[in-house]
């Protein structure tokens, strides 16, 4: 279970975050969405201790890891599985070493256990084969799965994903969205999603919030999102960029 209790944070001035607080159930997949600036990134940063608050509380499996030392955050982080926006894999290592990285540094495999832990995740997203690739070979969808399957690999108690679905068309979309599904069901993960793709939040979590300004403008189901009367909601929703200035004349 992951709780964030009144957190606040600011940059050069600029108050990012301001007061936000949610609750993420065990085996939840929950959603992150709002426009461009709204905080979503730096509120999946403070989830996995990149950043500490300057106001509030992050909680994982009842640990305050916004206080934590390096050392004991690292320990938590072992749990968590990170999908990076554009992959960010290592150009100059296969598709091979890029997942063993993550394994070496995560958990204590090596030998043959490793490299079927490779095969075995790489396979869970459809890449079998691709182990000897370099990721200049690679598509934009495959670099994804790819991330996918690194983060995977560590047999983690929590995903968390960056806009996973960012740059791929529909069919690609389709088939992140899917993997995201299974790997909740068939491995009953909880899960993170920070989006702007609305299909994803229809398709895919099962809670999401819209973040606003630095605040949660919107907290509940998919389909409570589809009906909400809330002009802020409608215009991300529906990306009628007028819908705002209608109501301020």
């Amino acid at each position: 279970m992951i709780k964030v209790n009144d957190l606040h944070k600011t940059f050069e001035g600029k108050q990012v975050l301001r007061g936000v607080g949610f609750t993420v159930n065990t085996g939840e997949t929950f959603g992150i969405i709002g426009k461009s600036g709204s905080g979503k990134s730096v509120l999946l940063k403070h989830l996995i201790g990149l950043l500490k608050p300057d106001v509030g509380e992050v909680w994982i499996d009842d640990k305050l890891i916004s206080v934590m030392s390096f050392r004991k955050l690292q320990r938590v982080r072992e749990k968590i599985g990170m999908v990076f926006q554009f992959g960010a894999l290592f150009d100059s290592m296969t598709v091979s070493e890029n997942i063993e990285l993550a394994l070496k540094k995560l958990t204590k495999l090596s030998g043959s256990s490793l490299n079927d832990r490779v095969t075995e995740s790489l396979a869970s997203v459809g890449l079998e084969g691709t182990e000897k690739l370099m990721p200049s070979e690679l598509s934009g969808g495959m670099k994804k799965r790819v991330g996918i399957a690194r983060a995977i690999a560590i047999k983690p108690e929590y995903m968390f994903y960056d806009e996973p679905t960012t740059g791929l068309d529909p069919v690609m979309t389709d088939t992140i969205n899917r993997l995201i599904k299974k790997f909740k069901t068939d491995e009953r993960i909880t899960t993170v999603v920070v989006t702007h793709e609305m299909l994803t939040v229809y398709d895919v979590v099962d809670r999401v919030i819209l973040l606003h300004e630095g605040k949660i403008q919107f907290d509940g189901t998919p389909e409570d999102i589809k009906k909400s009367d809330d002009l802020v909601v409608k215009q991300f929703i529906t990306g009628d960029s007028t819908l705002l200035l209608q109501e301020s004349r």
